[in-house]
C-alpha cells in the first residue's frame, strides 16, 4: 500500500507543479513586457534629447555667428540700438506718434507735430550716441532743428524705429 500512496502524492503534486511553472512564466512574460515597453520609451526619449541637442548646438553656432557680426559690423549695432533700446543720434528728429486708442477728434488739437521730417537714416553715419528714449509719457528734450515753439518740440517722446 505504501507504493500506492507515493504514486497519489505524486500524482496531487503534479497540478501544483504545472501552476506554479505556469505563473512563473506568465511572471517573466509580463515583465519582459514592461521592461520592452521602458526600453521603447527610453530609445524614444533618446531621439527626442538627441533632437534637442542638434537644436542647441545650431542656435549656439547662430549666436557666435551674431556676435561675430555685431563684433565687426557697425551698422548692425547701429540698428539694434535703435530698434531695440530706443537710441537716437543728437542729430535725428523724434516725432511723437498719437497712442492705439486716441480718437480722430482728438488729434485736431494736435499742432505741427504732424508735419515734422522723418529721422534719418540708420546707416547715415557715425555710431550712435547714447541718448536713450524718454519712456512713454515722459516729455523728451527738444530736438536741434524742431519747428514751432519749445513746449511743442518738447512734448515729442523718442519712439524706437520699428522693423
Amino acid at each position: 500500500m505504501s507504493r500506492l500512496q507515493g504514486t497519489a502524492r505524486a500524482d496531487s503534486s503534479r497540478p501544483v507543479l504545472g501552476a506554479v511553472v505556469l505563473l512563473s512564466l506568465t511572471l517573466l512574460g509580463a515583465a519582459g513586457l514592461k521592461s520592452w515597453r521602458d526600453l521603447t520609451a527610453a530609445r524614444g526619449r533618446e531621439r527626442q534629447l538627441e533632437t534637442r541637442i542638434e537644436e542647441t548646438r545650431n542656435g549656439i553656432e547662430q549666436l557666435r555667428s551674431r556676435i561675430d557680426r555685431l563684433k565687426s559690423d557697425p551698422a548692425m549695432l547701429e540698428r539694434l540700438a535703435r530698434e531695440d533700446l530706443g537710441l537716437v543720434l543728437p542729430r535725428d528728429v523724434v516725432i511723437e506718434l498719437p497712442k492705439a486708442g486716441v480718437a480722430a477728434g482728438d488729434l485736431a488739437g494736435s499742432g505741427p507735430a504732424a508735419a515734422a521730417p522723418a529721422p534719418a537714416a540708420p546707416g547715415a553715419g557715425g555710431p550712435p550716441a547714447a541718448t536713450p528714449a524718454a519712456p512713454a509719457g515722459r516729455p523728451a528734450a527738444p530736438a536741434a532743428d524742431s519747428s514751432g515753439p519749445p513746449a511743442a518740440a518738447a512734448a515729442r517722446a523718442p519712439l524706437p524705429l520699428s522693423h
